[in-house]
């Protein structure tokens, strides 16, 4: 008789389950991809549990990305998740559908094209992507008009809020084009349409509106600048156009407000750009860039490729990308349709006016954000002496509420609030759910000790220095006493040694 005996691990291994196998005993790589391949089973267990650790995308409340879609969509989604879009002529049902898109966005924003033309955009990773595409095509049109007078070309520059969104620095880096921010002041967070005006020069491509302020989600008033930079173009002879950045807004707007001018009803705005991904109601990442006619979009941009199938003209930074966020734009335009998504805005703004009107019963907080708008409430404390808003949103974090705070841009640094975005899958019972939470952080923060003042902890820190010669005197003597002074201080000190993306 022959005995076969099986090691403990072997056993393990036959088990098929991944918290009896070696797999939970071991230390994966990090950095290196690892020697041995492992179960699919193992591989999902572990991935899995590690993200577990993430924040929960619906109680994220500092993002304008959607985090919910119907089933059905997502089946469409998973359904054509393999699928590159650019192969437009393996895909080219994709392809219409990413025309009808563009035309019904065009016909929302009011362009001047008929029932039977087509109109001039296209699909994009996001309103970054858009807005690279955008800037471009200001450059290159505002560069050959310079060229054409025999006037130097070299030195473009856009006007901007400096509310603008961090893409609109990429653009200027990135493209070497000088961006001139007209500064904020307290109790008006967007820019002022007077003073941008006054910084347009002839080397101005353009002067970038923001229907909805990351910030505090107020509209800039595009129908004012419309009309003086008319003025100003008037009397010097320039032709600077608008763009606006409805990333957030152009999704709202349109259905909340649609008397509202902001678009190309107004004929100095050339180009909109729209954040498919945020009230668009669709899955990160989806962009859109529209402009008004052929003639604002430079044919030297367009390319033209063969080696996929037929011709097929592209205008974009990126050339690979999934189908599925097109596809679900689409579903969602027709699903919805203009009474779906007024419905959602309508919500939307009702579930705002819930937290605001919570917010302001504790008396503890002024709203810093606008009725009209993106719905989402930004707020300050009246009294920061004895905690910041930096505190309150670190306390809601054990809540499980994402609620960023932040300061104001220059120049209102001074100025630190808390904001909350409120999307589609954002009700009226988890609104009345976080008022009660940030009471409860504010009757804890009551509870601490007072903080000692910013001249009290230098003091206290140089005499430990004194005393034990712990090399905290330097460090302490570089901070100063105001909350505007304070920001300065950590931003030059995250631009020295802070490397890399963020």
């Amino acid at each position: 008789m022959v005995v076969t005996t099986t090691s403990i691990s072997d056993s393990n291994e036959n088990l098929h389950c991944t918290f009896a196998s070696r797999y939970v005993q071991e230390s994966l790589p990090k950095f290196k991809i690892p020697d041995r391949s492992m179960p699919k089973e193992a591989a999902f267990q572990i991935v899995n549990d590690e993200l577990m650790l993430d924040g929960n995308p619906r109680l994220n409340l500092a993002s304008f990305v959607s985090t919910w879609m119907e089933p059905e969509c997502d089946k469409l989604i998973m359904s054509s998740i393999n699928k590159n879009y650019v192969d437009m002529d393996e895909y080219p049902v994709t392809t219409e559908l990413q025309n009808r898109c563009v035309n019904m966005l065009a016909h929302l924003f009011h362009a001047p094209v008929g029932d039977d033309e087509t109109a001039i955009g296209v699909g994009t990773v996001g309103s970054s992507e858009a807005i690279m595409l955008a800037g471009l095509a200001f450059k290159r049109k505002w560069q050959a008009r310079r060229k054409a007078e025999g006037k130097p070309f070299d030195k473009p520059n856009i006007v901007t809020g400096a509310n603008v969104q961090v893409c609109w620095e990429k653009f200027a880096r990135y493209f070497e084009v000088e961006l001139k921010e007209v500064k904020l002041k307290e109790g008006y967070y967007v820019m002022d349409p007077a003073k941008a005006v006054e910084m347009v020069d002839e080397n101005t491509i353009c002067v970038a509106a923001i229907l909805g302020s990351t910030l505090t989600g107020e509209f800039e008033d595009v129908k004012l600048l419309n009309e003086l930079l008319s003025k100003k173009n008037k009397e010097t002879g320039w032709d600077t156009p608008i763009h606006v950045d409805a990333a957030s807004g152009g999704f709202i707007a349109p259905f909340l407000w649609p008397d509202l001018e902001w678009d190309f009803r107004l004929p100095l705005v050339k180009s909109i750009n729209v954040s498919g991904h945020k009230y668009g109601l669709v899955y990160a990442g989806v962009g859109w860039v529209i402009w008004r006619s052929k003639e604002d979009l430079p044919e030297e941009l367009v390319f033209h490729i063969n080696y996929l199938g037929s011709d097929q003209p592209t205008f974009t930074l990126n050339f690979s990308k999934g189908s599925y966020q097109i596809i679900a734009q689409y579903y969602q335009l027709i699903r919805l349709g203009f009474q779906g998504y007024k419905s959602i805005m309508e919500n939307c703004l009702a579930n705002a006016k819930v937290l605001t009107d919570g917010i302001t019963k504790m008396g503890r907080f002024d709203i810093v954000s606008k009725d009209v708008g993106v719905p989402v409430v930004a707020f300050s404390l009246r009294d920061s002496s004895k905690y910041t808003v930096f505190e309150v949103s670190e306390h809601l974090r054990r809540f499980g509420w994402i609620v960023p705070a932040y300061t104001m841009p220059p120049d209102a640094e001074h100025v630190a609030v808390l904001r909350v975005v409120i999307r589609e899958d954002f009700s009226h019972s988890l609104a009345e759910r976080l008022v009660a939470d940030i009471e409860n952080v504010l009757k804890e923060l009551d509870t601490h000790p007072p903080r000692l003042p910013t001249k009290a902890a230098r003091v206290t820190a140089e005499k430990v220095h004194n005393d034990k010669g712990d090399g905290l005197h330097q460090f302490h003597t570089d901070i100063v006493e105001t909350q505007k002074d304070i920001v300065k201080h950590w931003r030059k000190i995250a631009g020295k040694k802070t490397s890399g993306v963020c």
